[in-house]
C-alpha cells in the first residue's frame, strides 16, 4: 500500500477521505475536534505540494436524507480556523454545481464536500455515485480511519475508478502503531478489554486471547465470566447465551499460559443512576437485588500490578458507568496505572479515549486510536475493507 509521500502530488488535485464524524451539541457545535486536528498533517502536506484540496466526509446517521443537524458546515468553519485559511463549503457531494466549484479551485485552494451519507449510494457502495466522485480528482487519499471497517463507496469502490491511491499520514500512524502493539510487540503484551458486551467483543478476545501473554477483563462484560465461573451475579448486566464462550475463553487461555484477571470486588447499587446507595462488596457477596457497575479499589490494585512488569498495553473499553461519576473511580484509577506504565500504551474505541481524557491521561497514553469500530476489527484480527481497497489500487 502507497503512502501519500510514496506519490507524485504536485500541482494535482486530491480528492481526500476523512473522517470528520465529530461529536456536536443541541447548538451544533463541535464538542471535540480531535479528529480534525488528526487529519492537519496530511491536508498541510497536500498544500505544500501546491494542490487543490477536496475533502469527503461523513457525519452522523442522517440515513440518505439531507438534514441540516448532521450537515459539515460546522466542521468547515472549525477546520478553516484551524488552518488559518478559508475552507470552501459545497451545497452537496455531487453533482454538476459541486464539479463547477471543483473546477473554479486555484492551487492551494480548500473545498469541503457536504455530508456523504446524505446520499443512500455512499453506504451501499454504489458504482455510478463511487465513480462522480473519483471523477473529481486526479489522485485519491484515504486518511479515514475511523471509517475503514466500512465498505462504501467512498473508501472502497471509489479506488476502482482513479488512477493514483494512497493513505494518508494518519492512516499511516494508526497502522503502524497497531503492527508496534499486535503483529511485533515488545513483550509481555497486556489486553484490557472492558465495556457492556461479551457479544460486541467475543471475536476480539478469542483472537486476542492467543496473542497476548495477559488479558484484563472489565465492565459489565467481566460478570458473563464470573457467571461462567459459577458466582451470584445478581442483576449485573451478563449474556446467559455467551456464559459458555466465556467459559472457552477462559480454557484458551489456561492452556496456552495466558494470565487472565477478572474483579475480585465492585461497587454495587440497587440502580444505574447517580443518586443510588453504592457499596462495595467482594464478587462472591453480589446481593442478588443489586447490580455491580464499576470494578472496586481490590481490583484497581490486582490489575494496576498485572501491568507493572507490561512493556506493550492495548486497552478498548470502560471498566464501569464512567458517565456517572459513582462509578467512574475504576476506569479513572485504570487510567491513571496505564498513563504511569513504562509500556507502550495503545487505546481506542467503546469510549476508552473519552474516559482517559476525562481522567486527564491523554498525553500520557503513547497513541489513542481515532478508529472505533476500525480499531475493534484489528483487533479481531480482520482485514479493513478499505485498506485492502487502497493494496489494491496501489
Amino acid at each position: 500500500m502507497k503512502f501519500i509521500d510514496d506519490i507524485d502530488i504536485k500541482d494535482k488535485k486530491i480528492l481526500f477521505r476523512f473522517d470528520y464524524n465529530v461529536p456536536l451539541d443541541k447548538e451544533t457545535n463541535i464538542t471535540d475536534d480531535t479528529r480534525i486536528r488528526a487529519t492537519l498533517p496530511t491536508i498541510n502536506y497536500a498544500l505544500d505540494e501546491n494542490c487543490r484540496v477536496i475533502i469527503a466526509s461523513h457525519l452522523g446517521r442522517p440515513k440518505g436524507k439531507y438534514a441540516e443537524k448532521f450537515s459539515l458546515a460546522p466542521v468547515a468553519k472549525r477546520l478553516s480556523r484551524l488552518l488559518g485559511k478559508e475552507v470552501k463549503m459545497a451545497g452537496d457531494c455531487i453533482g454538476p454545481g459541486v464539479k463547477k466549484m471543483i473546477d473554479d479551485l486555484n492551487p492551494g485552494d480548500i473545498l469541503l464536500l457536504e455530508n456523504l451519507r446524505f446520499h443512500t449510494e455512499e453506504e451501499t457502495n454504489d458504482d455510478k455515485f463511487a465513480q462522480e466522485l473519483a471523477g473529481f480528482a486526479d489522485v485519491y487519499v484515504d486518511d479515514a480511519f475511523g471509517n475503514a471497517h466500512r465498505n462504501h463507496a467512498s473508501n472502497v469502490g471509489i479506488t476502482k475508478f482513479i488512477g493514483k491511491c494512497a493513505a494518508g499520514f494518519l492512516m499511516k500512524k494508526e497502522l503502524n502503531y497497531f503492527n508496534k502493539a499486535l503483529e511485533n510487540p515488545a513483550r509481555p503484551l497486556v489486553a484490557i478489554i472492558g465495556g457492556s458486551k461479551v457479544s460486541g467483543k467475543l471475536e476480539t478476545l478469542l483472537h486476542l486471547v492467543k496473542n497476548v501473554n495477559k488479558m484484563i477483563i472489565g465492565g459489565a462484560m467481566a460478570f458473563t465470566f464470573l457467571k461462567a465461573q459459577g458466582y451470584e451475579v445478581g442483576k449485573s448486566l451478563i449474556e446467559e447465551n455467551l456464559v459458555g464462550k466465556a467459559r472457552e475463553v477462559m480454557e484458551t487461555a489456561g492452556k496456552l499460559g495466558v494470565k487472565f484477571y477478572l474483579p475480585v470486588d465492585c461497587v454495587v447499587a440497587e440502580d444505574m443512576n447517580s443518586e443510588a446507595e453504592t457499596k462495595i462488596v467482594p464478587v462472591q457477596e453480589i446481593n442478588s437485588k443489586w447490580m455491580a457497575l464499576d470494578i472496586g479499589p481490590a481490583t484497581i490494585t490486582v490489575f494496576t500490578e498485572a501491568l507493572n512488569n507490561a512493556k506493550t498495553i492495548v486497552w478498548n473499553g470502560p471498566m464501569g458507568v464512567f458517565e456517572i461519576d459513582a462509578f467512574s473511580r475504576g476506569t479513572s484509577a485504570l487510567a491513571h496505572s496505564v498513563g504511569r506504565s513504562y509500556a507502550l500504551s495503545i487505546v481506542g474505541g467503546g469510549d476508552t479515549d473519552v474516559a482517559i481524557e476525562k481522567a486527564g491521561e491523554r498525553d500520557n497514553m503513547s497513541y489513542i486510536s481515532t478508529g472505533g469500530g476500525a480499531f475493534i476489527k484489528l483487533l479481531e484480527g480482520k482485514d479493513l475493507p478499505a485498506v485492502r481497497a487502497l493494496k489494491n489500487c496501489s
